[in-house]
């Protein structure tokens, strides 16, 4: 059996949600009443919040390849990092890790070209809203991806860090998001949402009635699931 390697803690909440998710993916796929092998190495979140906020990359990637090294050491046969925002220097971290990475941002791309849809919205923090590893990865494929406009943004931004990521999720805040998503559709014209934060399905999940709202963390949970059964 192959063991998946998960940095998480970057929030603790979506990490719980991988490991369970995992699980339960898992023994769906394989009910020999087994469970899959997983390995957790749940880093400092600040550290890598006040690192994101200063613009230092360096040290941000220095600390996640140490992170995935860890997880090596310990068995892991590949990793995956739990949260959108550290995609933001995936790539990197991948070139320099001696196990292979599982991408959400390419899972979720892979899983929007599945579902046909031709223009997604996107929420997530600010950093994953204005940061080009969705666009780029999704240009790959021909999909553009629209992002709130800069107010909207500042508000999701403020709720996700001093909301969300504290394990606080008020109807209120669920109300404006969703307001948020409505602006979109009606103003860009999107026909998908993706959920680009490991934390907006714990608040929005199931609420994108007609309009497919996309889990990346449950997108990003069947690709690991594949993986180990592989």
């Amino acid at each position: 059996m192959k063991t998946v390697g998960i940095v998480g803690g970057i929030g603790p909440e979506s990490t719980i949600e991988y490991y369970r998710f995992i699980i339960e993916g898992y023994r769906e796929r394989n009910p020999d009443g087994s469970y899959p092998s997983i390995v957790i190495n749940s880093v400092d979140l600040h550290r890598l919040i006040d690192w994101i906020n200063a613009g230092e990359l360096g040290p941000f990637a220095d600390y996640l390849v140490a992170a995935v090294e860890r997880l090596a050491r310990a068995g892991a046969d590949f990793a995956i990092l739990a949260a959108n925002t550290p995609h933001i220097v995936f790539d990197e971290v991948r070139q320099r890790t001696s196990i292979p990475l599982l991408s959400i941002v390419e899972a979720t791309r892979d899983q929007t070209l599945a579902l046909g849809l031709q223009r997604p919205g996107l929420l997530g923090t600010r950093f994953t809203m204005q940061g080009r590893f969705y666009p780029d990865t999704f240009a790959q494929a021909g999909l553009p991806i629209v992002t709130p406009n800069e107010a909207e943004q500042a508000l999701i931004h403020e709720k996700y860090f001093g909301e969300l990521l504290n394990n606080v999720f008020l109807p209120e805040t669920r109300d404006k998001l969703l307001g948020i998503v409505n602006q979109m559709r009606e103003r860009d014209g999107i026909d998908g949402l993706i959920l680009a934060g490991t934390e907006l399905p714990l608040l929005l999940r199931d609420a994108g009635g007609d309009l497919p709202f996309l889990d990346t963390t449950k997108i990003h949970v069947e690709r690991i699931v594949e993986e180990l059964l592989r």
